[in-house]
């Protein structure tokens, strides 16, 4: 019988987190024996000089704190901004220093969840339940905090719907949900996170929304045009705005004719005092569009924003990722580079690289860097930034993670040694990414950067990790959780990134 509750458990790590519970706490793995180098004077060491290490000897009552504090607000009409805040912000309430708190401890808890799950499947003795021990294996750092709390987003999509009061020209966030038909659009300028900018940018779209005689797009089928806006900006000031339109079956002719409405609003009419660097309209017919689905037209302005960052300027164009807290993206990115160990001996790869940030800052120390995205505006940004800094170890590839990575690992001699960085969307890394880098011998250290660690990542973990399991095509020597650096990106809300060193 306990044979059989192993293998169901192996085979089903959701299963095995629930019971553990999502915050379950572990013991030690025994087949860890090195310890992680000291970073006490490196960057990571010195990157909070406050003492958030209190956290993980302590009980600290922030949560519960928060939890009452809910309750008595939830106990009165709360205001629609509130409610939003709440939903969108959920930890506004609380000091910056406790939100660290909060969070350190949520990725403390993942860790231990981890530890435990993997004890399981390398066949360590002990209850599959989380044990009482608080003690991690793999050395986790203090987390690291953003520079900026407050406005700190340099991208934000606001929705156009109908507001509390029935208005369906509203510019902001949602509110509600589609199943309980509930949907309501309240305006947001009042979070913490968005900056004045982005907030002015909505404001106005607002008021040109009111004024233009063409309807809203609630709903695709219920006909209307105007949709979501996007807002980037740079730390220089310079603002990018995406205005997505439906056609619905307007002619060329009249889909002119609101691109020159829209153009003129936001340069001589009242939207002029936005002061936009450009202004991009796409026509889409679906939730989301990549450019190469629908192109971004640019009606006015420079076709790109750029951004200092680890001393290279990067190129971003309208669909690129890029971090959206960029002065913590560079502290993230300095992470990174301490972590990977990167010298001129090891061949780079920088997997869901977005514009290239991470391999181009690690160029010069690497011996070569290979990028993958999928994105190919943010590969041609890529490029381009490699080429306008001097950079030229670096080729980057676009197209799925999936299909690149095996052909450029093939193309690799075995002897080389490589670290592969990896920064997946939320969903983690497909299965066969996972595959590819498991089975490289070269591939000695990854550096994983996951911002939902709780989510699929968890999956990617477990299969690097696991023993060897022809049945997955898992044929490598698996990985060993060394370190784990959280890094908050995401002020007032519970999101933090989770940098993690494997190696073997």
């Amino acid at each position: 019988m306990v044979g059989i509750k192993r293998r169901v458990l192996m085979h089903n790590p959701r299963l095995f987190l629930s019971r553990v519970g999502f915050f379950s706490k572990s013991g030690l793995l025994p087949w860890y024996t090195t310890n992680p180098p000291d970073l006490s004077q490196s960057f990571l060491g010195r990157a909070h000089k406050g003492d958030f290490t209190s956290v993980r000897v302590k009980k600290h009552p922030s949560r519960q704190k928060y939890q009452k504090k809910q309750k008595h607000f939830r106990s009165l009409e709360d205001s629609w901004q509130e409610r939003l805040a709440d939903v969108v912000t959920p930890l506004w309430r609380l000091s910056y220093e406790e939100q660290l708190q909060v969070k350190f401890e949520a990725q403390k808890k993942i860790i231990q969840s981890l530890e435990s799950y993997l004890r399981v499947l390398h066949g360590v003795s002990g209850r599959v339940a989380a044990p009482h021990s608080e003690v991690l294996h793999c050395h986790l750092h203090p987390i690291i905090p953003s520079p900026i709390v407050n406005g700190y987003r340099n991208k934000s999509t606001f929705s156009v719907n109908r507001s509390p009061d029935g208005n369906p020209k509203t510019v902001g966030y949602y509110l509600g949900t589609w199943k309980d038909g509930n949907i309501v659009c309240v305006p947001c300028s009042h979070l913490k996170n968005i900056p004045e900018k982005h907030s002015q940018v909505a404001q106005n779209y607002e008021v040109f929304l009111r004024q233009s005689s063409v309807e809203p797009c609630l709903l695709f089928h219920e006909g209307g045009h105007w949709r979501e806006l996007t807002v980037r900006t740079n730390s220089q000031g310079h603002t990018m705005a995406i205005i997505t339109f439906h056609p619905q079956g307007l002619s060329q002719e009249e889909l002119c004719v609101q691109k020159v409405t829209l153009r003129d609003f936001f340069t001589k009419g009242p939207g002029a005092v936005c002061e936009l660097t450009s202004l991009y309209f796409q026509e889409s017919t679906m939730t989301r569009c990549s450019h190469e689905q629908s192109p971004y037209q640019l009606l006015f302005g420079e076709p790109h924003i750029f951004e200092d960052l680890l001393g290279l300027k990067i190129r971003i164009s309208p669909d690129a990722f890029f971090q959206i807290n960029t002065a913590g993206a560079e502290l993230l990115y300095q992470t990174i580079g301490e972590l990977s160990g990167v010298d001129s001996n090891t061949i780079l790869l920088d997997i869901c690289c977005g514009t290239g940030v991470i391999g181009l800052s690690l160029a010069q120390r690497a011996s070569q860097v290979l990028g993958i995205e999928l994105v190919e505006q943010a590969v041609e940004d890529a490029r381009w930034t490699a080429a306008f800094n001097g950079v030229t170890n670096c080729e980057f590839h676009a197209g799925r993670a999936e299909k690149i990575l095996p052909q450029l690992l093939k193309l690799q001699k075995d002897e080389k040694l490589t670290v592969a960085v990896v920064n997946p969307a939320r969903a983690g890394l497909h299965y066969q990414v996972v595959q590819a880098i498991r089975n490289c011998r070269a591939i000695h250290t990854l550096v994983f950067v996951s911002c939902k660690p709780h989510g699929g990542s968890t999956r990617n973990f477990i299969e690097l990790c696991c023993p060897p399991n022809s049945a997955k095509k898992l044929f490598g020597e698996p990985f060993v959780l060394r370190e784990a650096v959280p890094v908050d990106l995401f002020p007032h809300t519970p999101h933090c990134d989770l940098v993690l060193l494997f190696t073997r």
